[in-house]
């Protein structure tokens, strides 16, 4: 029986950090095992510009504890504004890895989104030529459409007309959660990836809602039928280079999740790779979460996998994770997977 497993150090390649104490009481969470992490944007007000990135950027690192590695890998927000020359510069500049895609009211802090998608495809065609990914929030936003099918529709409507219309296009389909996205990134040829989060491995929507709503438990994109979280779980422990981890850890303190209208996102960053390598054990796969964790991001996005190692050990007894993280916006509850987790990252 397997006891210790040792990989290169992993990277999360879509993480919400927000801004002030927030940020501080969150980040040591993620730098404590991640080496690198792709930035959400969305902020109030979002970063849009190099300048606004590079403030960011600082405000990270200036946030990040003594002793502790960590880079933060900065991206733009798209809005119908946003200009080529300046996605460009900064690109150039190594300030930003990818832009991000939000249809304008998919997610939190998302308003400034796109909703005109042929106005964004002049930042589009420049993205293309100089190679630099689209992360994607895959969703419509349309009232009619039902809350679950919202992913399958995008792809239809908006991502792959976005992906014919700009042939190099290097797309990351981020947090995906049904069959439809894991079969649309495995046909989509060497320009398109997906990110799969640890929460969507672990619960689907009965987990919401069966025995009462459980605000913890929800996030968007909302949690699918059981069909397609054992798609999920399939894909991530495939090796296929396709898919890696993108946790979508979206930190709000309890009174924002715990209220009449509850904020999206689940708080992954503190348990992420003990619950990994319990899903990657079930599945028989431990030999595959380096790749998922580790390998295939950084292949991926076109940079050097990292140098360091970390190793996980497996103990009889539970791992004793504290049920919230204490900051100075107020205590976030970290994600229950309801069931022990024996895989620790060994100090």
């Amino acid at each position: 029986m397997t006891t210790t497993l040792t990989l290169r150090r992993p990277d999360d390649w879509h993480l919400h950090l927000r801004d002030g104490a927030m940020l501080e009481g969150v980040l040591p969470e993620s730098a404590r095992h991640f080496a690198r992490a792709i930035i959400m944007p969305n902020l109030v007000p979002p970063v849009v510009t190099a300048r606004d990135a590079a403030a960011y950027r600082d405000r990270i690192l200036a946030a990040l504890p003594a002793g502790m590695d960590f880079t933060p890998l900065m991206t733009l927000y798209l809005t119908e504004e946003t200009d080529p020359a300046d996605v460009a510069a900064a690109h150039a500049a190594g300030l930003v890895t990818a832009v991000k895609l939000y249809p304008a009211g998919a997610t939190t802090n998302s308003a400034s989104g796109v909703r005109d998608f042929d106005k964004v495809q002049g930042v589009l065609d420049r993205m293309a030529e100089i190679g630099l990914p689209l992360c994607v929030h895959g969703e419509v936003t349309d009232a009619e459409i039902d809350i679950f099918d919202r992913e399958a529709v995008f792809i239809d409507r908006v991502l792959d007309p976005i992906r014919r219309a700009t042939p190099g296009l290097r797309v990351v389909m981020e947090h995906i959660t049904t069959r439809d996205g894991i079969d649309y990134v495995r046909q989509g040829g060497p320009d398109i990836g997906g990110t799969i989060t640890t929460h969507h491995l672990v619960i689907n929507r009965n987990h919401i809602l069966v025995g009462g709503i459980k605000p913890h438990y929800y996030c968007l994109p909302v949690a699918k039928r059981e069909e397609h979280r054992l798609a999920l779980r399939a894909a991530a422990t495939s090796g296929e280079a396709s898919f890696f981890l993108g946790t979508d850890s979206a930190p709000h303190p309890d009174d924002a999740k715990e209220s009449a209208c509850g904020c999206a996102g689940c708080f992954t960053a503190t348990n992420t790779l003990s619950i990994l390598a319990r899903v990657f054990e079930e599945e028989g796969a431990l030999d595959r979460l380096e790749a998922f964790a580790s390998l295939n991001g950084p292949a991926f996005y076109r940079l050097p996998p990292n140098d360091g190692t970390i190793t996980l050990e497996k103990d009889a007894a539970p791992v004793a994770y504290p049920a919230r993280i204490e900051t100075g916006a107020g205590p976030v509850t970290v994600f229950d997977p309801g069931m022990p987790l024996h895989w620790r990252v060994r100090p």
